[in-house]
């Protein structure tokens, strides 16, 4: 390639084309549940960690995932370059929590709802880290453009290669995310503890 891709949205608008828009879409978001049981906080732990979705090697108790599909416009030039007129995202997040079965003793009901409260916020900044990804991705692809490629084969592979830095960096948000809430004394350490001791 003899020169730099570059992002040319003012171009979009001068063609009559999508300009990046964040507001015309939005993330389907879903919430699965898995069950736990026990009447006690202890025993719902406990039984989070035999039940909790397979993360890796281990169970975790709560895991935030996504389906990302695009519907791309790309469109060949008059001076044998190709542009990515229009690049729009349909994303689906779905949510895994726990579901406690039965009734619960008053006392650890109530720890049960402020952990699961707790933890669901948590989920849901995993879920925010990825539509940040998706609008970002948003951003670099409309306008991309290639010089040379009437076959429109450079641009795709130039969107690619920006699409596995951004995706490594979602990926590193969210592992940063866990390490600072896990710690001891952080956020969901703190509501383990008020849920085994309290509940």
């Amino acid at each position: 390639m003899t020169r730099r891709l570059r992002i040319l949205a003012a171009a979009c608008a001068l063609a009559g084309w999508p300009a990046p828009s964040h507001a015309d879409w939005k993330p389907v978001e879903r919430v699965e549940h898995y069950r736990v049981s026990g009447r006690s906080g202890i025993e719902l732990y406990r039984s989070i960690g035999e039940n909790g979705p397979l993360v890796g090697v281990g169970r975790a108790i709560a895991y935030t995932d996504f389906k990302l599909l695009w519907s791309r416009d790309y469109r060949p030039q008059a001076d044998g370059s190709c542009t990515l007129a229009s690049a729009r995202p349909s994303l689906t997040i779905t949510y895994r929590l726990p579901r406690a079965a039965g009734d619960l003793p008053a006392a650890t009901k109530r720890a049960w709802q402020t952990f699961l409260d707790g933890i669901a916020a948590h989920e849901k900044i995993h879920g925010d880290i990825i539509v940040d990804m998706v609008r970002r991705i948003e951003a670099v692809s409309v306008g991309l453009n290639a010089p040379d490629d009437p076959g429109c084969k450079k641009v795709r592979e130039a969107l690619q290669a920006r699409l596995g830095a951004l995706s490594q960096e979602q990926r590193q948000k969210s592992r940063d995310f866990d390490r600072e809430e896990m710690r001891e004394g952080g956020n969901v350490h703190r509501l383990i503890l008020a849920l085994v001791n309290g509940g």
